[in-house]
């Protein structure tokens, strides 16, 4: 996709990544590389870039050495891509043509760009990088990226060996995908995973942020994202059942258990809905509800 920053307002972005999908359980060795060792794999990832886009050697592409696990990546701001860029700017030189590619200096990544060891051990690791430059040159290398990565995007040989190598993992694949394709990939694992009735609202907080989108669609919790946010209806118990259950008996030892039951699992399932908003790094409120009908003015 292209992006334009607020902070450079000429110039637009390219926003993609160096997909690293690893074999089985094989060990990785570094989640970093140091600046000596990196340079050489962000030539190569430019060099493959342009294969796909002719004019992408006439961009600069920024990256680091270091991979990351997809929901560090699809955040609302694009907080990886925006502190590259960001990084960039106070480099010297001219910007066209040129290769910046950052590395830890002492085990520290400049700025905030340590990956998260929570989010380590994954099968899908990503390597970011931004295109920049001349505005109408970024708008067709983007177009063209997004038209051809996820068909055809596969990464040179030489370049998945040298991935594996520096970082010490096995890779299985290696491809490049723009942020707009790997949200699609992520959307289908969420769908597999029983997650799709979420993604609407990821989905919102990554590619317009600014809008609105509600998950009102029983069983499911009630949420409501605006305004950067993601407010959960925190129902009572009798809330619960009003909204939930009103047709569930609960005259008998057993179904007075059966109504416990359901309410557990959809306490679990809230709790699930907020830790995969927070790993997005999309803030989430609970919001007390004491009375079924009123959840959704109290969600506004």
């Amino acid at each position: 996709m292209t992006q334009s920053y607020t902070d450079r307002p000429a110039a637009l972005h390219v926003l993609g990544a160096l997909a690293l999908e690893l074999k089985g359980d094989a060990a990785v060795a570094r989640a970093a590389l140091a600046q000596a060792q990196v340079g050489e794999l962000g030539a190569l990832v430019a060099r493959d870039l342009a294969t796909f886009s002719a004019e992408a050697a006439a961009l600069e592409l920024v990256t680091v050495g270091a991979h990351y696990d997809p929901v560090e990546m699809l955040r609302p701001g694009w907080p990886l891509h925006r502190e590259l860029d960001q990084l960039a700017a106070r480099a010297p030189g001219d910007a066209r043509s040129r290769v910046i590619a950052f590395g830890a200096h002492q085990d520290q990544l400049p700025g905030s760009l340590a990956p998260s060891p929570d989010y380590a051990g994954g099968p899908l690791r990503l390597m970011p990088f931004v295109l920049g430059g001349d505005a109408d040159t970024v708008a067709r290398v983007g177009a063209e990226l997004e038209s051809d990565l996820l068909e055809r995007g596969m990464a040179g040989a030489g370049t998945a060996l040298a991935a594996q190598a520096a970082f010490g993992l096995q890779v299985e694949h290696a491809r490049y995908l723009t942020v707009h394709d790997l949200a699609a990939m992520m959307a289908m694992q969420y769908d597999h995973a029983g997650l799709a009735p979420l993604w609407p609202l990821l989905e919102t907080a990554l590619l317009q942020p600014d809008a609105e989108e509600w998950l009102d669609n029983p069983p499911e919790p009630l949420l409501r994202y605006a305004g950067g946010e993601a407010r959960i209806a925190l129902f009572s118990p009798h809330a619960w059942q009003a909204r939930y259950a009103a047709e569930a008996p609960c005259d008998t030892d057993q179904a007075r258990e059966r109504l416990h039951r359901r309410h557990q699992h959809f306490e679990a399932r809230q709790r699930q809905f907020a830790a995969v908003l927070h790993a997005h790094a999309v803030p989430v409120t609970f919001v007390h509800c004491d009375h079924a009908g009123d959840c959704r003015d109290l969600l506004r």
